[in-house]
């Protein structure tokens, strides 16, 4: 499913414009974005948990000369699904 996509089924199934639907996607997109920015986690009961986790510096290998490079340290975006989702699709 795309954002169209989802802007579209908002629009149909909450009966808005998809002026607004558009603007309602971007709004819970950008709150989830800037809380995990802030390093807080975002819960969505029966969907899952959207969370910040470190990674380490650590060494990997450029493949196309085979020359070990340092890949820094860095902040990633995890999601771990709910157990209602869990159940939804099995």
């Amino acid at each position: 499913m795309s954002k169209k996509d989802l802007i579209d089924t908002i629009s149909r199934d909450c009966e808005l414009t998809k002026e607004k639907a558009t603007a309602v996607v971007d709004a819970v997109v950008g709150h989830i974005r800037s809380t995990l920015a802030g390093g807080s986690e975002v819960r969505l009961p029966d969907f899952g948990t959207f969370k910040v986790s470190a990674r380490k510096e650590r060494e990997g290998r450029n493949p196309s000369t085979g020359a070990t490079i340092k890949i820094p340290a860095s902040k990633v975006a995890k999601f771990t699904p709910a157990k209602g989702l869990k159940d939804a699709l099995n």
